[in-house]
């Protein structure tokens, strides 16, 4: 369930010569000669000259071999510095006892790596139901699944908290969440933000079960601000909705813009494959640096994968946490704002200077919208604080209401001037008309 991008990484001998008479030179060999008988006279035994070469020889080669290990652990980046990481224990308030994937030690054993994140790493089935046009030209209802993946960030007293991307979990009718011994529990979405393509779903810890609680971690986050260009990188994900993989790469670039993305993204070159969406981009230290969102597909192109750096986002993801958990509503129970609306796509939106979201092309009259004095022109732009783009948007985020709920809308009304001015407008829910 990738979004595909269709545009979519040292001796010298001297040169001088000397010159001696006869004299000097018969003197000079008589010299020569009593130094010759010297040395005869005071030559040291073979046995000791053959230890003593021996001996040098030994030294000289367990310190050429002591060198060529350095050099090569220089090379290799294997060092002492290389240790096993242990998993450390955390734990909330009122809740059970959860281990965090952690290390403070760069390491080039990608196998440790994965042993010690894979636990904070699940697979995301979206089990959904869409309106297809059938051979006759009617309407008919068709079950769909997807598949993508979320890693565990956290937990609160009744919950266990996964971040994903908001396309894994759009348009779901049932979420499943597969953790890495195999387990699976339903789930139910706590907070989206489309513009960032953001989600976090929540797990309710009553349904885990203790085995599967102790199988399991909280990730570690990074410090993706910190990047260098060159660096390692590893990708975990459920790749092709197979299970849990792992690929390894490099960071190719930071602060890449992509169409349709508000924001800036991580590039790699470690394989990023339909169902690693909502994975972990990780670091030498096993750190969770980026949340894998994209690809782009095209036969021209290879090895260009994109990340959501998880320290641009940690706001949001932290609003996403703190929303109520999100249950959908029987269709006949479901809340309407009593507006009819139109979409304001980006395009719209630059052309016309005017926000994205959903703009307000007629008020109902009597409805929860006309008496919170909502207005025609104005803007829909996010509901409880989830962003929306558009109708289908808001519609989606509405069937978590009943009749008689109060959401708070933000609005975004014309001014004087043609600039649009932000409102907070808290409307209760009312019947479909």
């Amino acid at each position: 369930m990738e979004n595909q991008y269709s545009y979519y990484t040292s001796d010298q001998n001297s040169s001088g010569q000397h010159t001696m008479d006869n004299q000097d030179m018969n003197s000079q060999n008589m010299n020569d000669s009593s130094q010759n008988r010297e040395k005869k006279k005071k030559k040291a035994p073979r046995w000791l000259q053959a230890a003593c070469l021996g001996l040098i020889f030994g030294l000289v080669a367990s310190a050429a071999f002591q060198t060529s290990n350095i050099i090569a652990g220089k090379i290799t980046g294997n060092s002492a510095e290389v240790s096993n990481k242990q998993a450390k224990t955390t734990t909330t308030a009122n809740s059970a006892k959860l281990t965090t994937s952690s290390s403070s030690t760069v390491t080039t054993d990608i196998a440790e790596i994965t042993k010690n994140v894979m636990p904070s790493v699940v697979s995301i089935t979206n089990m959904s139901v869409q309106q297809v046009q059938n051979f006759f030209g009617g309407i008919q209802e068709q079950k769909s699944e997807s598949a993508g993946s979320g890693i565990i960030i956290g937990q609160n007293d009744e919950e266990l908290l996964i971040v994903t991307n908001n396309h894994v979990v759009e348009g779901c009718d049932t979420l499943t969440v597969t953790f890495t011994d195999e387990e699976s529990v339903e789930a139910n979405i706590k907070g989206t933000n489309p513009d960032k393509d953001l989600a976090v779903v929540a797990v309710s810890l009553d349904k885990i079960k203790d085995s599967t609680m102790d199988a399991i971690a909280v990730a570690t986050l990074g410090d993706s601000s910190k990047l260098q260009v060159g660096e390692p990188a590893i990708a975990i994900g459920n790749a092709l909705g197979y299970g849990q993989s792992v690929t390894t790469g490099i960071i190719s670039a930071t602060e890449r813009t992509l169409e349709g993305y508000d924001g800036k993204l991580i590039q790699t070159d470690a394989a990023i494959n339909p169902g690693n969406s909502g994975g972990a981009l990780l670091n030498a230290k096993g750190e969770v640096i980026g949340i894998n969102t994209a690809k782009i597909a095209e036969e021209k192109v290879e090895g260009i994968g994109y990340a959501i750096p998880v320290s641009d986002v940690s706001d949001i993801v932290t609003n996403l946490m703190n929303q109520k958990t999100k249950t959908k509503v029987a269709e006949n129970e479901r809340g309407y704002i009593g507006i009819k609306g139109v979409d304001v796509t980006s395009d719209s939106a630059q052309m016309y200077n005017m926000p994205t979201g959903v703009y307000i092309s007629e008020v109902l009259s009597g409805s929860g919208a006309d008496k919170a004095g909502l207005t025609k022109g104005s803007v829909i732009t996010a509901i409880d604080g989830t962003t929306v783009d558009g109708m289908e948007a808001l519609q989606e985020q509405l069937q978590y209401y009943r009749v008689g709920d109060k959401v708070t809308l933000t609005v975004q009304t014309p001014g004087k001037d043609g600039e649009y001015e932000k409102n907070d407008v808290e409307v209760t829910l009312g019947k479909q008309s």
